[in-house]
């Protein structure tokens, strides 16, 4: 016997946490910046930033 197929999708709402598409593009683009700036200190300081920040 075969399963009759529902004839409405239901409407689901965009989820508030996890790997959403939302979450993800934030994260992307907070560790651009954070490479960025990672790179500016270390032209600035002429120092690695373990260096710069005392672990090495």
């Amino acid at each position: 016997m075969t399963q009759p197929q529902p004839t409405v999708t239901p409407k689901l709402g965009e989820p508030k946490f996890g790997f959403n598409e939302y979450a993800e593009r934030l994260n992307g683009r907070a560790a651009m910046i954070g490479f960025a700036l990672m790179l500016v200190i270390e032209y600035l300081t002429n120092q690695g930033v373990l260096s710069w920040l005392g672990l090495k």
